[in-house]
């Protein structure tokens, strides 16, 4: 995939009308004690070097179209413990012009600081004040390493969201890889469903399935929640027992050459109920309907005034909502966005477009959630917008429950 990588940063330079980037990997995330988590890289990262490994750099000069990675320092002891990347595989991998130590590369900066005034970097992760956890370091102890040699910083994040948006041919068939795998890891599941009895088993059958075909694992933590459990949208603990005439609710993504797909699908366990029936039915007829209405050219603004509108009839029929203008209870019972964009990251941004393009990919995922029934359902499909219409990436996996 080396050309993949040159390309992506041509493309990125062009947009940028030439000039000067500096991106970096992330950091190892303590797990507990003196044991780290298992290593995820930045997406932007990844797609402009190929480099899955921990705190290297890369520096992109647009004017005398030259890229360099700036390697790590690791001590012998971490390097016999946990290996190391060369710099003649770094180079195989990402095809930069070459690879410098971090002492090199701070000179090289303070050199290019002299024709470039502005640096371009990764800016302040998006919608930050509403996530509960924290922030990977090493985006911020870049930018602030770049402040004190630069005049200007700039953030270069929208421009790579836009650029990551359109996926290439290479992603797509990645994608679909990722996709294929998780249908097929659903469907081996779903026949042995009847003799499992806790969720972890349902996890369990799903991870063998696709780390035996190759796949990295998982793309996000699986949601395997059954009963109640479904009415927490990321329910993660996945240890309850199974209990006939529930609905389970399963939300899998698969990791494969870089690439993540997503699917949900809601599955009875014995002999549904028939309001568990009618809950089920309603969001089926939702999603196939909103589905329908994916095209290039679409706007994203009537796009989200369809759908809100189809799922509000849908919580309507359902008695869970008195008319379309009942605000209160359409956020309760259904809390989460109908899509998001999926590529490297699960939650990929689709570059705020005001309309639809050929090459991206979105989830469509409705679902309703009723604490006080003890009900949860989604039906979630990777959707690619095509020059035409779109392609259900998933379809082969059936929606019956």
């Amino acid at each position: 995939m080396k050309n993949f990588f040159i390309n992506n940063r041509a493309q990125l330079i062009a947009t940028l009308k030439g000039g000067l980037v500096v991106v970096t990997a992330y950091s190892g995330m303590q797990r507990s004690n003196d044991t780290a988590f298992a290593f995820e890289q930045e997406a932007n990262f990844w797609w402009l070097s190929g480099i899955e490994v921990a705190d290297w750099w890369l520096i992109i000069d647009g004017v005398r179209g030259k890229a360099w990675l700036v390697a790590p320092v690791i001590s012998k002891v971490h390097e016999q413990f946990d290996g190391s990347l060369s710099p003649e595989d770094a180079l195989k991998i990402s095809g930069v012009d070459g690879v410098i130590s971090e002492s090199e590369a701070e000179a090289l900066l303070r050199n290019l600081a002299k024709k470039h005034s502005v640096v371009h970097t990764l800016g302040k992760q998006p919608y930050a004040e509403y996530l509960n956890f924290t922030l990977n370091s090493a985006p911020k102890k870049l930018h602030e390493t770049l402040t004190r040699i630069f005049n200007s910083v700039q953030d270069c994040r929208k421009e790579l969201s836009q650029l990551r948006a359109i996926k290439q041919p290479i992603e797509i068939a990645y994608m679909k890889q990722a996709i294929n795998l998780t249908v097929d890891a659903f469907k081996a599941m779903k026949e042995n469903l009847p003799r499992l009895k806790y969720e972890y088993e349902i996890e369990a059958e799903l991870t063998h399935y696709v780390r035996s075909r190759g796949a990295t694992g998982h793309a996000f933590d699986p949601i395997v929640a059954s009963g109640e459990n479904a009415c927490t949208l990321h329910y993660i603990k996945n240890n309850a027992k199974l209990k006939r005439r529930e609905l389970v609710l399963l939300d899998i993504g698969v990791r494969h050459h870089g690439y993540a797909s997503d699917i949900a699908r809601t599955y009875a366990y014995g002999e549904p109920t028939k309001r568990q029936r009618d809950v089920y039915n309603a969001i089926k007829s939702a999603h196939i309907t909103i589905i329908k209405l994916l095209k290039p050219g679409l706007s994203v603004e009537q796009y989200q005034q369809d759908t809100d509108a189809i799922m509000a009839d849908t919580l309507v029929s359902l008695g869970l909502m008195k008319g379309r203008s009942d605000q209160q209870n359409y956020r309760r019972y259904f809390p989460n966005a109908i899509s998001h964009g999926l590529g490297i990251d699960t939650h990929d941004s689709l570059g705020a477009p005001h309309f639809f393009k050929p090459g991206m990919v979105l989830t469509v995922e409705p679902g309703v959630y009723i604490p006080e029934e003890g009900i949860g359902v989604r039906i979630e499909d990777d959707i690619l917008i095509s020059d035409t219409g779109h392609t259900n990436l998933s379809a082969r996996l059936s929606t019956d429950l």
